[in-house]
């Protein structure tokens, strides 16, 4: 309030006067209620008590002392009460007047021409901002949907299940088909060793070596049975 007053006693307004007044409606004032501005009468005789006007932006209040300033009449407006202002400059000042919507009409004579001027601009203000209320349109935050990563589906490729391992295990047929390789021969065929040629029993022996070779015989046994025939070589 102290900020407000310093703009409004820039208009010649007599600084006492403000003080009373600004004190009364300190218990007047609503929530949120602030003054825009106070116009002092000033007329060309002395005045000891003079009427003011005091607008806000809830309403305009009339302030008029009685009792020989003992006490004051406060009358107040609320602008959607208002239907109108107009302000009428003359040569010792000016006339505030509004009406109201019941066909009401007040007038505050002898104001500064700054003052009424001042006082006429506030209240149009304030009867436009009524006539033209500005929508503020809510902001709506767009959410964004967020799509849902699809997992990359990854083909199983079936396995089969082997039930038959003949079919993929080579069996010693298998093996031996392709080279004309003889079985190995046991311990009872000694007897026959005696009765083959030099040349059978060399060619046995190259036998086992093969089979030695390709896995079908141990070692051991390969051993054994070369020893076997080197005894009749």
């Amino acid at each position: 309030m102290i900020d407000n007053l310093k703009k409004i006693l820039n208009e010649d307004q007599d600084p006492k006067a403000i003080e009373k007044i600004t004190a009364k409606l300190e218990n007047l004032l609503m929530s949120n209620e602030e003054i825009g501005y106070i116009a002092v009468q000033k007329k060309p005789a002395v005045t000891i008590f003079p009427d003011s006007i005091v607008v806000t932006n809830k309403r305009i209040i009339l302030c008029k002392p009685k009792n020989l300033g003992l006490s004051m009449e406060f009358i107040d407006y609320d602008w959607d009460d208002i239907a109108g202002s107009f302000v009428k400059e003359g040569i010792l000042g000016a006339d505030f007047t509004f009406t109201t919507n019941s066909d009401l009409t007040h007038t505050v004579d002898y104001l500064p021409k700054n003052q009424a001027r001042k006082l006429y601009t506030y209240a149009k203000e304030q009867l436009d901002v009524l006539k033209n209320p500005k929508i503020t349109t809510p902001i709506i935050e767009e959410v964004k949907a967020e799509t849902p990563v699809q997992e990359e589906a990854i083909e199983e490729t079936p396995t089969e299940e082997v039930t038959n391992y003949a079919e993929i295990i080579p069996t010693p047929n298998d093996v031996i088909r392709d080279t004309e390789i003889e079985a190995p021969i046991t311990h009872n065929n000694d007897i026959g060793l005696v009765n083959l040629s030099q040349d059978e029993l060399f060619a046995k022996l190259q036998n086992y070596k093969k089979l030695l070779d390709n896995g079908l015989i141990l070692q051991g046994e390969y051993d054994r049975l070369k020893s076997e025939i080197l005894k009749y070589l």
